[in-house]
């Protein structure tokens, strides 16, 4: 239970907290429950979203829905996107774009990416039917699993959290951990399927950015691999 403590601390604004003797390893250890967590984070949006569903019009339950998505995680991703964009589409060496990322300071690029990424997730949530409404459980819990394959890649730097987390993750929670989103893509049949695809799409499509501009994975990486993981799957759901 310690582990899964460890996950929800880390992943979440919910009252858990870490626990004070912590190991190194200890985020990559955690990372078997890291697709719980999103379960987690998907149900409670998701219960939202029909709280407000009937009450509001749909692009305020939208807005409304992605607050307390965004609530739920305490930005955590998103600040991993800001990062990324401001650092992996600067045109300098690899070097310097990780001291950008390292930069508490918001660019443009980042201010762009974070707009961008809200717009399309309110637009997206705004625009679900009724039966498509679990597709936020899925855009949730998938996020989260990607980051135990991204885990494996090589670091972009030494130190931090990413290298905590790549130092105890195991090659068999990849496989335990995906069982979760595999049966949310069942029991969505193939919608799910669909975007569950274009999900590890747009997964891939960061770890491959990221790969090329600074030669492997950081943090941040990891939290602009959530992001678009959930926005690509959004949209499959939204789609007409």
């Amino acid at each position: 239970m310690r582990n899964l403590r460890i996950a929800f601390g880390l992943l979440t604004i919910l009252p858990i907290g870490l626990p004070e003797d912590w190991q190194p390893g200890d985020s990559g250890r955690a990372g078997i429950w890291y697709p719980l967590v999103g379960l987690v984070i998907g149900g409670l949006s998701w219960l939202a979203w029909r709280l407000f569903s009937p009450y509001f019009p749909p692009l305020v339950t939208g807005v409304l829905t992605l607050l307390v998505w965004v609530a739920l995680t305490g930005a955590l991703h998103l600040d991993g996107l800001a990062d990324c964009c401001d650092g992996l589409f600067a045109s300098t060496t690899p070097q310097r774009r990780l001291e950008i990322m390292k930069d508490p300071r918001l660019g443009t690029f980042g201010a762009l990416g974070l707009l961008l990424a809200m717009l399309l997730k309110a637009a997206a949530l705004s625009s679900l039917t009724a039966s498509a409404g679990l597709g936020i459980v899925l855009a949730a819990t998938l996020g989260r699993w990607c980051l135990l394959p991204a885990g494996r890649l090589p670091l972009a730097r030494p130190g931090g959290m990413g290298a905590d987390f790549a130092s105890g993750l195991r090659r068999g929670a990849i496989f335990a951990a995906a069982i979760l989103p595999l049966g949310l893509v069942i029991l969505l049949s193939w919608q799910g399927v669909f975007a569950a695809l274009a999900g590890l799409l747009a997964a891939a499509a960061v770890l491959w950015l990221a790969k090329t501009r600074i030669g492997g994975v950081t943090g941040d990486v990891f939290g602009a691999v959530v992001e678009a993981t959930e926005t690509a799957v959004l949209l499959v759901f939204a789609f007409k």
